[in-house]
C-alpha cells in the first residue's frame, strides 16, 4: 500500500510544505520547501492578499520539484485560544461478528454530537480508549466482536474566525484543505514512538514570534500555552547590542552564534556593518552571550508554563523549531531541564531540519486518523502518480487510488 500526503505549516517567518509518501508503513519525503512568509503573524492571517501570494510561491516551488500540481493539503494550525474537553459516545455494532471502521466513525460522531460550541470549529478528536461490551481500554477495536461500542476521546476546538481565514488563504492559493490539526500534534507525530505513547511529556516549539508549550498524555495533547517570545527576539537583541540591521542580526544568529557562550571559540571573529554604515568586528563569544541570554529566558518561561499546565510527572521534553538547530542547543536545554529534555531529531531524508516538524508530522497524524477509521486516501490523482513513481511501483500505487471524496475534515 502507498499513500501520498502534503502537510503545510503557515508560519510567521516561513511557509513550510512537506510532500511525503507512506509505503509499507514508512514515510518517505518526496519534496520539501521553506519559503518566505508574508501576511501572517503569530500563526494568524493579518493580510489575506500577502498570505495568498506567499503560499502560492511556496506551492510553485513544490510543483516544480515534483513535476505535478499540489491541489490538496492537510494544514497545521496554532493552538492559540483552543479549548479541550473529554467526551464519551456509544453505538450498537452494525455487524455483531466484527467491528469495522464504519462502526468507529459512528461512535466518534455520537461522542461529538452537541459538543462543539457554535462559534468554534472542531480540530481534533483523538480517542483515549474504546470499550467493546465489557472489555475496556482498547486502542483500536476494528476486527473485534461485540454488540456495543463505546469511546472516550479528547476533543479540541478553535474559534472559527481565525481558522476560516487560514482556510480561505489556502483556498485562494488553489489548494483544498482536506483536514487540519494543531502544529503541536504535528510535532508530536514527528517524534512519536511506542515509548512516548505510554508517557506524559511536553513538546516545546520555539517559533518566530512565540513559543508553544504542549502537554501530551499517552500521545494525546491535553494542555497548551503560548509564550509571546520567540526567535525574532534574539534578532532584536543582537540588533540592539551591535546596532545591526535585522537581516544581518539573523545571519549572525544562524551562521555564527552557538547556544552557550562557554562553547564559543574565543579567537573566532567576524566583520559586520552597523546601521550607520560602520564596519566592526564581533567575536563568537560576544554574539553567543546575547543569544544564550534570550534562549535561557525562553526555556525558563517554558519550564514555568509546564508547571502551570500540569502537576503530573513529566517524563520527556522535546524541543523543536528552527532555533533548536543552533549549535550546542542540547547542552543548554539539559542545563535547564535535565536529561529528560532532547532536541527534536528528524531522521527523514529531505527534511533534516526542525522547522519542518509540524508540516511533516501533521501528514503522519492524518494517516493515523484515517487508519483508525479504516479509510485510505491519496492527495494526488492517477495521472500525477504516474509522473512520481517508477515503473516497478506503478501497479502497487494504482491499486491505492481511492475515488471517493470524503466530507470536510473526514467527519473528524
Amino acid at each position: 500500500m502507498s499513500n501520498i500526503y502534503t502537510g503545510i505549516d503557515l508560519g510567521t517567518d516561513t511557509i513550510k510544505i512537506v510532500v511525503c509518501e507512506k509505503h509499507h508503513d514508512k514515510f518517505h519525503v518526496l519534496a520539501s520547501v521553506s519559503s518566505k512568509s508574508r501576511g501572517i503573524k503569530n500563526g494568524q492571517v493579518v493580510d489575506t492578499k500577502s498570505a495568498v501570494s506567499s503560499v502560492k510561491a511556496a506551492l510553485k516551488q513544490v510543483d516544480e520539484m515534483l513535476g505535478i500540481k499540489i491541489t490538496k493539503v492537510v494544514a497545521a494550525v496554532p493552538a492559540t485560544n483552543c479549548m479541550m474537553d473529554i467526551v464519551v459516545g456509544s453505538c450498537e455494532v452494525i455487524d455483531y461478528h466484527e467491528i469495522t471502521g464504519e462502526d468507529v466513525s459512528r461512535v466518534l460522531k455520537d461522542a461529538l454530537q452537541g459538543q462543539i460550541p457554535e462559534e468554534y470549529e472542531l480540530i481534533t478528536a483523538i480517542p483515549i480508549s474504546f470499550k467493546v461490551d465489557e472489555e475496556e481500554n482498547i486502542k483500536d477495536p476494528k476486527g473485534m466482536q461485540g454488540s456495543l461500542l463505546e469511546v472516550k476521546l479528547v476533543i479540541s476546538t478553535l474559534p472559527k474566525e481565525p481558522l476560516y481565514r487560514i482556510l480561505e488563504v489556502l483556498k485562494l492559493s488553489g489548494v483544498e484543505t482536506v483536514d487540519v490539526g494543531f502544529c503541536a500534534t504535528g510535532d508530536y507525530y514527528t517524534v512519536r514512538s511506542k515509548k512516548l505513547n505510554s508517557l506524559v511529556g511536553a513538546i516545546i516549539n520555539i517559533g518566530e514570534t512565540s513559543t508553544s508549550v504542549s502537554i501530551f498524555n499517552k500521545g494525546i495533547q491535553i494542555k497548551n500555552a503560548m509564550i509571546p517570545v520567540g526567535s525574532i527576539n534574539v534578532d532584536r537583541d543582537l540588533s540592539y547590542i551591535f546596532k545591526t540591521k535585522g537581516e544581518d542580526s539573523r545571519k549572525l544568529k544562524e551562521t555564527f552564534a552557538v547556544s552557550m557562550a562557554s562553547y564559543a571559540d574565543t579567537n573566532d571573529v567576524v566583520e559586520y556593518s552597523t546601521v550607520a554604515g560602520e564596519t566592526k568586528e564581533v567575536s563568537q563569544v560576544g554574539v553567543s552571550k546575547v543569544v544564550e541570554a534570550r534562549l535561557d529566558e525562553i526555556l525558563k518561561l517554558a519550564k514555568n508554563e509546564i508547571k502551570n499546565l500540569t502537576n503530573r510527572e513529566i517524563r520527556y521534553i522535546i524541543i523543536t523549531g528552527g532555533l533548536s538547530e543552533l549549535a550546542g542547543f542540547q547542552y543548554l536545554i539539559e542545563e535547564n531541564f535535565g536529561l529528560i529534555a532532547k532536541v527534536c531529531n528528524i531522521s527523514a531524508m529531505g527534511i533534516r531540519h526542525n522547522k519542518y516538524s509540524s508540516a511533516f508530522g501533521i501528514a503522519k497524524y492524518f494517516d493515523d486518523k484515517l487508519s483508525l477509521r479504516g479509510k485510505s486516501y491519496n492527495m494526488v490523482n492517477d495521472a500525477d502518480i504516474e509522473n512520481l513513481i517508477s515503473v516497478q511501483q506503478k501497479t502497487i500505487a494504482n491499486d491505492n487510488i481511492v475515488s471517493k471524496v470524503f466530507g470536510h475534515f473526514f467527519d473528524n
